[in-house]
């Protein structure tokens, strides 16, 4: 976190002045992507948006929805990873990208898990959505329930790979809904999306995320191709102590995807950084208190302030306490007393609830009474 950045923040408050935005800079940046989305994934700050909450088809990235009913299941004790599923005819059988399965054989869920993470193999995906769901209409039933319940309100599942159908629809920000939870519900699986190969039945085959062979801190997570979709990526990079979130459609060939990744992952770090302003508890402003045993009460934050933010954003920024004062008692620790609003050029501006930093109990009659006659005479509390 930037140090400096917090200095600044602290003398436009408490110098009683305020940075003055002079010049804006070019906050957005031009994609060939048909839908984008790219955000930080600590502050959830949204960095591009286009189109993103388009219903689109996911082609095989709908297979991150897949994986992650598998590792919840994992996670619950419901499944292990030595469990084995058949193989049935229809897995067999299928089109598309495949893991080579053989009909009447059994396979381990962690041999399927990187059928469908690595190889995207649709045939290992109709083998655990059978093994787990009874059939793949059902499995993709409860894919779409469990799309809710984390809050992709706008995908729904026909199928668990992504094979092109009406009902298979999700949006450029459920995606990057769902590639947050991987990464926060299950990293102890999560690795398996930077495997780069994985063999099966003698054949090998490499990851498809471009991203994974470039020097750009990428760790997953899947690509998705169909005629109608174009070529897509949801990835995920962290450099440092940051990470993104970024989901890509609608390109149109494998070069143009892998270029335009690399490219906008790299804006995304170059461009922007976290800020902390302030620590949880950290006193932002100290205000006046009316008839109070105690005569100020101090402003903090409930929860650590990081914002992400341009580079430059600290000598483009304004930063102001509101609040109504002098603060009448009694005062609860924790009760809401004012506001941090943050503002710069092309950026939203951010709201922070101020809190008391501890209670602060009413004054007795008589001493409320030489308080009030001194607010009136002096102005003080």
């Amino acid at each position: 976190m930037n140090s400096n950045f917090r200095s600044s923040i602290k003398s436009i408050l408490f110098g009683g002045a305020c940075l003055v935005a002079l010049t804006q800079s070019a906050f957005a940046i031009e994609t060939s992507a048909r839908e984008a989305y790219l955000i930080d994934y600590t502050t959830k700050t949204v960095l591009i948006n286009k189109d993103a909450e388009v219903s689109m088809p996911p082609a095989s990235m709908s297979k991150i929805m897949t994986a992650y009913m598998v590792f919840e299941r994992l996670k619950d004790g419901r499944l292990s990873l030595d469990d084995k599923l058949p193989v049935s005819e229809k897995a067999w059988r299928k089109g598309g990208s495949k893991m080579f399965v053989e009909v009447g054989k059994e396979i381990s869920i962690h041999d399927l898990l990187r059928g469908i993470i690595v190889q995207s193999g649709n045939d290992a995906c109709i083998v655990v959505a059978e093994g787990l769901g009874g059939s793949e209409e059902n499995f993709a039933l409860e894919m779409t329930a469990k799309a809710r319940e984390i809050g992709m309100e706008n995908s729904t599942f026909a199928n668990a790979t992504g094979w092109p159908d009406p009902g298979q629809r999700m949006t450029a920000k459920d995606l990057a809904i769902l590639a947050d939870r991987i990464i926060t519900d299950f990293p102890e699986f999560y690795d398996v999306y930077s495997e780069k190969s994985f063999t099966w039945s003698g054949i090998t085959q490499g990851n498809r995320n471009p991203l994974l062979y470039k020097n750009l801190g990428s760790d997953g997570l899947k690509t998705g191709h169909t005629e109608e979709a174009g070529y897509g990526l949801t990835a995920s990079a962290k450099q440092g102590d940051r990470r993104i979130i970024m989901v890509l459609n609608g390109m149109g060939s494998i070069k143009e995807r892998a270029e335009e990744s690399a490219r906008l992952v790299s804006w995304a770090f170059r461009e922007f950084d976290n800020f902390e302003l302030f620590k949880a508890g950290e006193t932002v402003d100290t205000a006046d208190v009316w008839l109070g045993k105690e005569k100020t009460i101090d402003l903090v934050p409930e929860e650590d302030l990081l914002l992400t933010l341009p580079r430059n954003a600290k000598n483009k920024m304004t930063a102001t306490v509101n609040y109504v004062g002098p603060i009448q008692t009694p005062i609860e620790k924790g009760e809401r007393l004012g506001t941090l609003t943050i503002a710069a050029p092309e950026i939203d501006t951010v709201e922070i609830p101020l809190v008391a930093a501890n209670s602060v109990e009413r004054e007795g009659g008589f001493s409320r009474i030489v308080s009030a006659l001194n607010y009136l005479i002096f102005g003080k509390s």
